[in-house]
C-alpha cells in the first residue's frame, strides 16, 4: 500500500523536473542566440510556446539570472543580458591572466588525488562534446568549460579568487558571442597540455599552460569584431 508521503514526494519530483526542462530549453535558445542579446523575454509568450504554466517558466528564468544570461527589470520583467563588446572582452582576459594564472599554479601545488580524478573526469566530459556541429552541443560544451575552470578556481586555495571569477559567468557570455567550429577542439588540446602539468605537480608549467591558453581562447573570440 503506497504511503501518503510517497505520493507527495511524486507530486513534488514533476515540477522539478519541469522546472529543469524549460531552463533547458530556454538555455538554448540564448546560447544559440534564437533569444536575441538585450531583447525582451515575455512571461506570458513563453507560456503559450512552451505550453506550461508560469511557475516553472519563472524559476527557469530565476536560474538563468543567476548565471548572468537574463537580467530582470523592476517593472518591466526578464530580458536577455547584453552581448559582450570588444572593450569588456579585452577587460576579462585581463582579469583571467591575473587570476587564472595564479589558481592554475596554486592548484598544481595543493591538488589531491582526487581532485585530480574529478578535473580529469571534466576534461573527458568535455572530449565527449562534439560541440562544432551545432550552437546547442557548443552551449553544454561552456557549462563544462566553466566547471573545468572554477574547480581550478575553487580549490586553489584562495576563495576570492573563484569569487570574483564567478561573479562574472565568463563563460556563458563568451561561448554566446561567438560561435567557432574548431574553438572546442583546440581547447580540448590546451586542457589537456594543463592536465598533464596540474597530474604533474608543476606549478611553473601549470601556470604556462594556462596563460597559453587564455591566450589563445581570447584569439578565438575576438573573431566576433571582425
Amino acid at each position: 500500500m503506497r504511503r501518503p508521503d510517497d505520493t507527495a514526494g511524486e507530486m513534488l519530483r514533476r515540477p522539478i523536473s519541469l522546472a529543469n526542462e524549460v531552463y533547458e530549453a530556454l538555455y538554448g535558445q540564448l546560447m544559440s542566440l534564437k533569444i536575441e542579446p538585450g531583447s525582451r523575454i515575455s512571461v506570458d509568450q513563453l507560456v503559450r510556446s512552451l505550453g506550461v504554466s508560469q511557475t516553472p517558466i519563472r524559476e527557469a528564468l530565476s536560474r538563468l539570472e543567476a548565471q548572468g544570461l537574463v537580467v530582470k527589470q523592476h517593472l518591466l520583467g526578464f530580458r536577455a543580458a547584453d552581448q559582450l563588446d570588444r572593450a569588456r572582452l579585452n577587460e576579462i582576459y585581463e582579469m583571467r591572466m591575473m587570476l587564472e594564472v595564479f589558481a592554475a599554479g596554486r592548484f598544481a601545488e595543493r591538488r589531491s588525488k582526487a581532485e585530480l580524478k574529478e578535473l580529469r573526469s571534466l576534461d573527458n566530459e568535455m572530449k565527449g562534446i562534439d560541440a562544432g556541429q551545432s550552437r546547442s552541443a557548443y552551449g553544454e560544451f561552456a557549462k563544462r568549460d566553466a566547471a573545468f575552470h572554477g574547480f581550478m578556481a575553487k580549490r586553489c586555495g584562495n576563495e576570492l579568487v573563484f569569487d570574483t571569477l564567478n561573479r562574472f559567468h565568463i563563460h556563458v557570455h563568451l561561448f554566446r558571442l561567438h560561435f567557432h567550429a574548431r574553438a572546442t577542439t583546440d581547447a580540448n588540446k590546451e586542457h589537456e597540455q594543463l592536465m598533464i602539468a596540474v597530474e604533474n605537480g608543476n606549478a611553473a608549467a601549470a601556470e604556462e599552460a594556462m596563460r597559453h591558453h587564455l591566450e589563445r581562447s581570447k584569439s578565438r573570440f575576438e573573431g566576433a569584431f571582425e
